[in-house]
């Protein structure tokens, strides 16, 4: 049995007497390791700040952020990486959940480096790889030391590599070769003028873990997240639903379809999944049941290769 929040162990011998158990469950230890990290960063970092785009694992991260300083308030900004192709829903949402915590937002835009000619966009329409630049332009800008980052371990080859304090060179970049232990969950921050550290509070949460965690703490999400009858366009297998920046191309036909999005990147490269989950409690219910990481199964920008992802972080990429 429970009482309060501390269970309640019957002893073998004789069931009259009871003994209290301690222990954490799976998203308590989550919890409290990810908490930590923030805290550690703090005491050992100048100036963090925590990248925040309106997803479901940025939106996590921010809740633990807010629980590791509570009651003060968050002791560092936020940062998006605005590609200038997010979901209206996720940008609503976005600014609405800082104005909550009353944090400061800065917005690193790329559709303004683009207008500038510091970046040229690609043909392929994504803007993954030129948002590199725009961010490190931005740490550069602010001197950050330490940026925050919801990158889990579950979700790509190259994010598997990943410690949770992430060594940047002066030019920002990552090599997968030459990474810190991490031993007892000892974390060194040591860097030298231009260096900085990624910090992911999340690396060894599941994407269950995620959904399991916004439902135990009812946190708010964007409406995309459940699923609702959606008119959508099929491309290489995927589902898209049609928006400001997809439009049918010549030859295809749209339909409508019960979808939901299991992560929300870029809206003209971010597919849709079949679904009838209108709840968390049903998202839960279909992610315990897949056997596909979310970026596999609706990232656009990822399938240009084998090594896409770990391409882009070792110029500076999340």
């Amino acid at each position: 049995m429970q009482l309060g929040d501390v269970n309640v162990l019957s002893s073998p011998g004789d069931p009259s007497v009871t003994t209290p158990d301690y222990r954490l469950s799976q998203l308590e230890t989550l919890e409290a390791e990810s908490i930590h990290v923030f805290r550690e960063v703090v005491a050992e970092l100048e100036r963090p700040v925590l990248l925040f785009s309106g997803g479901k694992d940025s939106i996590v991260m921010l809740e633990l952020a807010r629980k590791a300083f509570a009651p003060a308030r968050i002791p560092f900004p936020v940062l998006h990486v605005d590609t200038g192709l997010n979901f209206p829903e996720v940008l609503e949402f976005r600014d609405r959940r800082v104005a909550e915590l009353g944090v400061q937002l800065l917005v690193a835009s790329v559709p303004e480096a683009i207008a500038a000619g510091t970046v040229r966009e690609e043909p392929n329409g994504s803007r993954n790889r030129i948002q590199t630049p725009v961010l490190l332009d931005t740490v550069e800008k602010h001197g950050f030391t330490a940026l925050f980052g919801g990158a889990r371990r579950d979700e790509d080859k190259a994010r598997a590599k990943e410690r949770v304090f992430s060594f940047r060179d002066e030019f920002g970049q990552w090599d997968p070769k030459n990474q810190r232990p991490e031993l007892w969950d000892l974390y060194n921050g040591r860097i030298h003028l231009g260096e900085s550290i990624r910090v992911f509070p999340l690396s060894n949460w599941t994407e269950l873990d995620v959904w399991q965690y916004i439902a135990q703490e009812d946190i708010a999400i964007p409406p995309l997240y459940l699923a609702q009858e959606r008119e959508v366009v099929e491309r290489q297998g995927m589902l898209y639903a049609v928006n400001e920046f997809i439009r049918p191309r010549e030859g295809e036909q749209t339909r409508r379809e019960t979808v939901r999005y299991r992560t929300v990147g870029d809206a003209n490269l971010t597919a849709a999944v079949r679904s009838d989950a209108t709840t968390v409690e049903e998202v839960i219910a279909e992610i315990a049941v897949t056997r596909m990481t979310e970026r596999g199964a609706t990232r656009g920008d990822d399938k240009v290769s084998e090594a896409a992802m770990e391409d882009r972080k070792k110029e500076g990429y999340f």
